[in-house]
């Protein structure tokens, strides 16, 4: 199964558009929310049409959003999509993955209450900047910004859950960050 990873598109038809091109063989899409609105901070993206946007989110089959710091209860009345918040919790096989934007608590915060939801995988957004580690036995991930990344890279993630070839029981997971622009794997270095 994959799993297609996207947050902060922040009404940018541009680059929401590639990074469903990216992402168009996933299974299923997880937006980290800030789906519409640039925000009162943020520059408008280049190619911000958020009407747009809104026909082409409507228009995915298979996602699940995270409300942001950016998404409005008006946001709801025109996505099709429930804007969940603060947390959403999936189930894929045995991998629970919990997302949230990560705006109202801190990261320690957000990290303890998903381990006590029993995730495997925790996805962040809201910082625009990427990230990639594990903390404990928990995976955390920020696919940075497809639209206005903090870190120069136009960004998503991809999960991929696959079947053991050692074990038939047991699942592995290949995580990669992709720049939308080049299609090529981001490597980066965590501290944590």
């Amino acid at each position: 199964m994959k799993i297609g990873v996207m947050s902060d598109t922040h009404g940018s038809l541009l680059y929401f558009e590639k990074a469903l091109k990216i992402l168009e063989d996933c299974d299923v899409l997880l937006h980290g929310g800030d789906i519409l609105y640039h925000g009162p901070r943020n520059d408008i993206p280049k190619g911000y049409n958020p009407k747009e946007v809104i026909a082409r989110i409507n228009d995915v089959k298979n996602i699940l959003i995270a409300r942001g710091n950016c998404d409005a209860d008006v946001d709801q009345m025109v996505i099709n999509h429930p804007i969940q918040s603060p947390y959403v919790m999936s189930q894929f096989g045995e991998i629970r993955i919990v997302m949230t934007h990560g705006y109202t608590e801190s990261k320690e915060e957000v990290i303890k209450n998903a381990k006590n939801m029993g995730a495997d995988i925790l996805i962040l957004g809201h910082t625009h900047v990427k990230e990639l580690y594990c903390d404990e036995n928990l995976v955390v991930i920020n696919p940075g910004s497809t639209s206005i990344p903090k870190d120069g890279t136009h960004s998503v993630a991809i999960i991929e859950i696959i079947q053991s070839d050692d074990n038939e029981d047991e699942l592995e997971l290949d995580i990669n960050l992709i720049d939308i622009n080049s299609g090529e794997t981001i490597h980066i270095n965590s501290e944590e």
